[in-house]
């Protein structure tokens, strides 16, 4: 345990955080879960929720929960999805 104030102030600041990335990063992850799903269902469906999908990523890129080249990464390939089929 920290000894310090500033230390513990630092340790409960962490742990709110740590929360939030966490709670971010699971949102994240269902809307590209779901946006897969619905592709594979119809076309019409995906192309809905795709931009559901760039805005959650683009926040994530945004609050560095994810890199920057990942979040691109993703669309791209997620975006290939629906022009595959």
């Amino acid at each position: 345990m920290p000894i310090t104030k500033s230390a513990q102030k630092a340790l409960r600041q962490n742990i709110k955080r740590r929360k939030f990335n966490i709670k971010k990063k699971k949102g994240l992850k269902t809307a590209v879960k779901n946006y897969k799903k619905a592709s594979l269902v119809s076309k019409e469906e995906a192309l809905k929720l795709l931009p559901k999908v760039y805005k959650a990523l683009d926040k994530a890129a945004k609050t560095n929960i994810i890199k920057k080249n990942k979040a691109s990464r993703l669309k791209s390939r997620l975006a290939k999805l629906i022009t595959s089929k």
